[in-house]
């Protein structure tokens, strides 16, 4: 049998955006060694057109390379040449992946246009997958997958931009020799879909506990009785039985009703246990959400998430810290190569001991360290994402996006080719993240070429409703020294868990508002409103509330912010 006809590369399109129709400049690059900056990046895509911007995406903790990487271009036009010669080169010895930046995640979540490819020669890869499977349409992605070795797992996907163009290449390459193997195409399923059409069909049966007394004859002979099996199997090795085996059964319902009536069956002298065969994937997700569920109810309120710890930090010196408010069970800090990740989890014997630890370490800076830690109640990832969405649905809408100043809304550094960035290949990059303004940047809200104002309409109007309430107090001779009875009240993690989330920001508001009116009466309002909508978590807000220096330090940053998107006017 014959393998297909294979075309050279067709010049690829880019996609649209949903809004103006109109195609954007922006690629993915994937399969990048750790140590691949945005300088070298910046290097290598310049020389096919002016790049606008590079992004490496790191790890939040460790700030280590994910391994892919976005870059914009100026123009489409360079952008196309960048995918048509750089794809498949190699960056430090390792063969690039670029294709065109999805911004819009319906496209890969529907599965519209994507084919799965399987029994792949092992020499094949994403170069010869793209090259066979551009002839049939635009492709938006090609990938075959690799294991940690860099060795092809037999199996790959193409995402092409038109589902017909998905459907000519399977209809035509389907049962097809690629190389030396012939493969199997068709239309990609998600997991979802997949484990939802496994359901109805399993036919296999894990069965353990087996007595090793037992033979192959009467082990097949007892599933026999259900329905037509065509692989009985008993593990062994070195003719010794391992205690567990399968049987695989012709019919979906022959399955079922063996494992209804054999689970906790006798065979011999022991009682078998019968369930569906699963992967191990499977299984490791089972597992998982049984272990989740356990920490929701059995550490629920006393297990800690501690980070911005530093490297010298080890769980001993971890534990000596947190012992003063209560019995730790356990404490550890997460390493990954025996070099620390940057934050650690601490277990504590009752409720009240770990709020006390909350209440008195988070925000504090340890003996012989810089950075202030963060301590939290540890939450599972689901509560985390639905919290997160919340945040995101009241976060402000800055000018450009995943920018930030002072320590308010932004992402990972970003390498900007700017007039105003003056940087050059190998010079230091700039950028905000997490960490504070690193080396040279451009001013956060000229990427378009002008200023546009960090704080949004909402913020303002929230600072309105604060110089009213300023004014009002004026009117009744107060002023803002005069508040300070008023806050001393402490004000602890616990009793703020008292109110419902979405009250628990207000009753913040109304505890650093005087706080901040003591340092700034005029813009007191406005800076509330600040990091009200800035999209901190309620832990980092109430930390602001216990340390003082930390909050002068936020309230400075917010005074250059509004400096620089409210100019005093000049007559």
């Amino acid at each position: 049998m014959s393998t297909p006809t294979v075309t050279p590369s067709t010049t690829q399109t880019p996609p649209t955006t949903t809004k103006t129709n109109a195609p954007f400049a922006s690629l993915y690059v994937g399969d990048l060694l750790p140590e691949v900056s945005e300088g070298n990046l910046f290097e290598i895509f310049s020389r096919v057109g002016q790049v606008s911007s590079i992004r490496v995406c790191r790890d939040t903790h460790t700030r280590r390379s994910l391994g892919y990487a976005y870059i914009n271009f100026v123009s489409v036009a360079d952008a196309e040449r960048a995918l048509d010669t750089l794809n498949n080169t190699l960056i430090n010895g390792k063969a690039c992946r670029i294709m065109w930046s999805q911004r819009d995640p319906t496209m890969r979540k529907t599965g519209l246009g994507n084919v799965f490819i399987k029994n792949l020669d092992p020499k094949i890869t994403h170069k010869e997958l793209y090259d066979t499977f551009s002839q049939f349409g635009n492709i938006l992605s090609c990938k075959v997958a690799v294991n940690e070795n860099g060795e092809s797992k037999g199996y790959g996907f193409v995402h092409f931009e038109f589902q017909k163009s998905a459907d000519a290449a399977s209809a035509a390459v389907n049962d097809m020799l690629l190389a030396t193997q012939k493969v199997y195409v068709g239309p990609f399923l998600p997991k979802k879909i997949r484990d939802e059409k496994l359901e109805g069909s399993w036919t296999n049966v894990f069965v353990k506990d087996i007595d090793p007394e037992v033979t192959n004859e009467e082990f097949e002979k007892t599933f026999e009785a259900y329905g037509k099996i065509t692989s009985p199997l008993i593990v062994r090795k070195q003719g010794q039985s391992s205690y567990f085996g399968f049987v695989n059964y012709e019919k979906h319902e022959d399955a079922v009703r063996a494992v209804a009536e054999l689970n906790g069956f006798k065979l011999r002298n022991k009682e078998i246990f019968c369930c569906r065969a699963q992967k191990r994937r499977e299984r490791s997700m089972k597992l998982k959400r049984e272990w989740e569920q356990l920490k929701l109810t059995k550490y629920q309120g006393v297990n800690l998430y501690v980070k911005y710890l530093e490297e010298s930090i080890d769980d001993e010196r971890l534990r000596k810290e947190f012992e003063a408010f209560g019995t730790v069970e356990s404490c550890k800090v997460m390493v990954d190569g025996g070099v620390s990740k940057g934050f650690g989890f601490v277990c504590f014997s009752h409720p009240d001991e770990a709020m006390r630890a909350i209440s008195e370490l988070n925000g504090r800076v340890l003996p012989g360290c810089k950075k202030p830690l963060y301590v939290g109640l540890h939450e599972t990832k689901e509560t985390r994402r639905n919290k997160l969405a919340a945040q995101r649905l009241h976060a402000p809408k800055v000018a450009a996006r995943g920018q930030g100043i002072g320590g308010f809304p932004g992402a990972q550094p970003v390498f900007y080719s700017h007039p105003y960035a003056n940087v050059m290949p190998g010079a230091p990059r700039g950028g905000w993240g997490p960490q504070g303004m690193h080396g040279q940047y451009p001013p956060p809200q000229m990427i378009s070429g002008h200023m546009q104002p960090i704080v949004h309409q909402q913020a303002r109007q929230q600072g309105n409703r604060g110089k009213q309430q300023q004014g009002g107090t004026r009117g009744n001779g107060a002023h803002p020294h005069q508040r300070k009875g008023q806050i001393e009240a402490e004000l602890s993690a616990q009793v703020l868990s008292q109110y419902p989330f979405e009250q628990q920001k207000i009753v913040l508001g109304e505890k650093l508002y005087p706080m901040i009116g003591l340092s700034q009466p005029e813009l007191a309002g406005k800076i509330t409103g600040m990091f009200l909508d800035s999209g901190w978590s309620i832990e980092e807000l109430l930390s602001l509330v216990h340390d003082k220096a930390k909050l002068e330090q936020r309230i400075a940053d917010a005074v250059l912010v509004l400096r620089d998107a409210f100019p005093p006017q000049t007559e």
